[in-house]
């Protein structure tokens, strides 16, 4: 088993493992992806930036702002919202909602997330931003906050439209918002039977996984004549969590066993470490930078990892062997100017996890929300390669 090496408060990887693009899996959608949620690290990717519609795993964006509001204080689980004519009369999956109905946020989210409800969505996004043109708007600014590049909305039910498509990229890195962010969202995604309106009206979960995967913690599925199936699958094993994305799926059971081949093949080859140093460490200083860092670094700071089934201490030929083995060119080159700005002869642990922070944040588009004199030190460094 592979081990994804990290370090707390935030679990980034300390070593780049081979790239998950070369293994073969009998995947038969269209496009795929598998993530692990803390590193953000992909296992497993095919055709994983190609534009296609996703359906109702539109509506992964939809309630990430949901959900944003609610952290906010701007939206709350037991807000009242009136339904419109225009939330209504949505077609395609539904809880049918009628005009001027009352219904709680806490029911409307259980709509969305448990039967994929177009007008609940409708609903959410008339109440969180007014009107939902608005709120689509809001949802393409976030998707490229979130670095999205093959993203485009126009409605946040994933009804079809022209324009409005995502990539499997794309799906994980917002699902991946959604679920590390904001954990109370497996309230709804977990559930598989449920009622609203006072046990009148049933709720079955369309993610048959919840019920039938062992970790299924959700996330969203879709399907329209256009995209045929797709899924955004999420569960948890011994306290990792993989996100598996299938876009254009043939059938409705081949896009379940899609995701299941993911998440098998994710739990079975990788497993999370936390690895940290024993004691804190004091702030080392960048270059000449007044900006203090939480900086792993080997001469101070010996790591734990499994290796060959025993947890040894990690010593400085191992960390040489395994940069050496598994850094790609362009990462190794990053570590060595971090080592050169720092004044040290070759690059240590701590230089090749920046490299890796940098990498992650460059793909994710998280580079652009950090405070200005980080941001500063990471573009002088992807300048210089």
């Amino acid at each position: 088993m592979k081990k994804l090496l990290g370090a707390l408060p935030v679990l980034v990887l300390l070593l780049t493992l081979c790239p998950a693009w070369g293994v073969e899996l009998p995947v038969q959608a269209e496009a795929a992806l598998l993530m692990e949620k803390e590193t953000g690290q992909v296992l497993y990717a095919k055709n994983e930036h190609q534009t296609l519609e996703p359906a109702s795993v539109t509506k992964v964006m939809t309630l990430l702002l949901v959900m944003e509001a609610i952290d906010r204080g701007t939206l709350a689980y037991d807000d009242v919202v009136t339904i419109s004519d225009y939330a209504a009369s949505m077609g395609g999956s539904q809880i049918f909602l009628s005009p001027g109905e009352q219904i709680t946020v806490e029911d409307l989210l259980k709509g969305v997330c448990v039967s994929s409800g177009n007008d609940a969505a409708v609903a959410l996004a008339e109440k969180t931003a007014g009107v939902t043109e608005l709120f689509v708007e809001q949802m393409n600014n976030r998707a490229r906050e979130l670095g999205m590049q093959d993203t485009h909305f126009v409605n946040c039910t994933g009804l079809p439209a022209e324009g409005h498509v995502t990539s499997a990229w794309d799906i994980a890195v917002m699902s991946r918002e959604l679920i590390r962010r904001h954990p109370d969202i497996r309230r709804f995604t977990t559930i598989w039977m449920d009622t609203l309106r006072d046990g009148q009206f049933q709720l079955s979960n369309t993610n048959k996984l919840i019920r039938f995967y062992e970790g299924a913690t959700g996330l969203k599925t879709g399907s329209t004549d256009s995209a045929r199936y797709c899924i955004s699958a999420t569960a948890e094993r011994e306290g990792m969590e993989l996100i598996a994305v299938v876009l254009k799926s043939p059938t409705g059971q081949q896009r379940f066993e899609d995701a299941k081949t993911l998440l098998n093949y994710g739990f079975s080859t990788y497993g999370l470490i936390h690895a940290a140093p024993e004691e804190p460490l004091p702030p080392v200083m960048l270059g000449a930078m007044a900006h203090r860092w939480e900086v792993l670094r080997q001469e101070n700071a010996p790591l734990r990892a499994v290796v060959n089934g025993r947890v040894r201490s990690v010593g400085e030929d191992f960390y040489d062997e395994m940069i050496r083995r598994h850094l790609p060119e362009g990462q190794t080159k990053i570590a060595n100017i971090i080592g050169e700005v720092l004044g040290r002869e070759k690059p240590g642990i701590g230089d090749v996890w920046l490299a890796e922070r940098i990498r992650q944040m460059l793909s994710t588009g998280e580079l652009r929300m950090l405070r200005e004199d980080r941001e500063r030190f990471y573009r002088s460094v992807v300048e210089r390669t």
